[in-house]
C-alpha cells in the first residue's frame, strides 16, 4: 500500500484525492495546504492528516507525494521531496522559468527517485488509443497534426495574472500533446494571439486566442488551436494525417442522444470543462504513476517531458512577442 501526502487542496488537489482514496493500492495519508480549512475539509473527508508541506516531505511513513500546489513552488518541493527519498507526481507545469525547471531536472535526476509530471491527457482513453495507433503503424508516418482546445470560459484576471500565460497554463497540455503523438520536439515554433476574448486579460500581459505551428526536422507540421472561449462547451479534438491514413478523436458529449427531424440533425453538446471531460484520464493517470512506484514500471510522463513542454511554452511566448519563428535548442 503506497502512502501518500497531498501538497495542495485546491480544486486539482480535490480530484487527485479522489483517485489515490479510490484506489486499491494507495492510501490518502496527509494533507497540506496554505489555506487550512482547505486542507482540513479535504483531510477529514478522507480520513487524512493535515500537516505542513515540511512535515509530510520529512515524514519517513510517506512513501510519495503529490505536488498540486501553485506553479512557483513546484520545482522547489520537487527537489525537497526527492532529496528526502520520496517517489512524486507532480501537477504540470514543472515551473513557470524554463532555467529554473532545467536546473530541478539536473537536481531531481541526481536522486534517482521516480518523479512524474501530471499530463493527464496523454491518459485520456481517446487520445491513448490514438497513440497507440500510431505506434502500429496503422496510418503510416504522421505527416500533419491538429490540435483544438477551446475552453468554455475564460479564468479570472487575477488568475491570468499568475499563471505564466496562456501557453504555459494551457498550451503547455497541447504542447505536450504534440510531442506525446508526433514521437519529437520540433524544431522552429512560431505563434500568433490577440486578446480578443477578454480585453483584461490583454492589459494583463497575457493574450486568450492563439494558434502556433510547430516544424519539425523532417519537414512534419503541427497546428495548435488555443481559446478561452467556446459557448458551447470544452473543445478537445485532435486529428492527425499519416503516409497511410487519418486518425482523429472528436469531443466527448453530454449525452449519445441525437435527433433527426426534418429541421436537421442535433446533438448533446461537448462536456463542459475539464473536470467532466478527463476524470477517467485523471483515474489511469494515478493508476500508471502507482504502477511505477510499486511495480517498478516505466515513468509514462517524465521530468524531461514536462521540461520540453515548458521549453516550447517558452519559446512561443517569445514568438507571439516578436511575430518571428523561434528555434530550439
Amino acid at each position: 500500500m503506497l502512502k501518500i501526502g497531498l501538497l495542495g487542496a485546491g480544486r486539482i488537489g480535490r480530484v487527485h484525492a479522489i483517485n489515490i482514496a479510490g484506489h486499491a493500492r494507495s492510501q490518502l495519508v496527509a494533507v497540506s495546504d496554505v489555506n487550512e480549512g482547505a486542507a482540513r475539509s479535504l483531510g477529514e473527508a478522507y480520513g487524512a492528516k493535515v500537516a505542513s508541506s515540511e512535515a509530510i516531505l520529512y515524514d519517513a511513513s510517506i512513501d510519495a507525494v503529490l505536488i498540486a500546489t501553485s506553479t512557483d513552488t513546484h520545482s522547489d518541493l520537487m527537489e525537497k521531496a526527492a532529496a528526502a527519498g520520496k517517489a512524486i507526481l507532480c501537477e504540470k507545469p514543472v515551473d513557470l522559468s524554463l532555467a529554473r525547471a532545467q536546473a530541478c531536472l539536473d537536481a531531481v535526476s541526481k536522486t534517482g527517485v521516480p518523479v512524474m509530471i501530471g499530463f493527464n491527457r496523454r491518459f485520456d482513453p481517446n487520445f491513448s488509443a490514438i497513440k497507440a495507433s500510431i505506434a502500429a503503424g496503422e496510418i503510416g508516418k504522421p505527416e500533419l497534426l491538429s490540435i483544438t482546445s477551446f475552453d468554455p470560459a475564460p479564468p479570472p484576471v487575477t488568475y491570468v495574472k499568475v499563471s505564466g500565460g496562456l501557453f504555459r497554463d494551457m498550451m503547455i497540455h497541447d504542447f505536450d500533446m504534440a510531442n506525446f503523438l508526433m514521437g519529437d520536439v520540433p524544431k522552429t515554433v512560431h505563434a500568433a494571439g490577440t486578446s480578443i476574448v477578454d480585453p483584461e486579460i490583454g492589459k494583463a500581459g497575457d493574450v486568450d486566442t492563439a494558434v502556433v505551428t510547430l516544424t519539425y526536422a523532417d519537414g512534419r507540421i503541427a497546428v495548435i488551436k488555443n481559446s478561452r472561449r467556446a459557448v458551447y462547451g470544452y473543445d478537445q479534438r485532435v486529428e492527425i494525417l499519416g503516409s497511410e491514413g487519418l486518425l482523429s478523436a472528436g469531443n466527448v458529449l453530454e449525452n449519445t442522444v441525437s435527433k433527426a427531424t426534418k429541421q436537421g440533425v442535433t446533438s448533446a453538446k461537448p462536456e463542459f470543462f475539464f473536470l467532466e471531460r478527463y476524470m477517467r484520464a485523471y483515474a489511469a493517470e494515478w493508476d500508471a504513476f502507482v504502477a511505477a512506484v510499486l511495480d517498478g514500471a516505466a515513468i509514462p510522463v517524465t521530468l524531461k517531458d514536462g521540461v520540453a513542454a515548458l521549453a516550447l511554452a517558452e519559446a512561443a511566448t517569445a514568438s507571439v512577442k516578436s511575430g518571428q519563428p523561434v528555434a530550439l535548442t
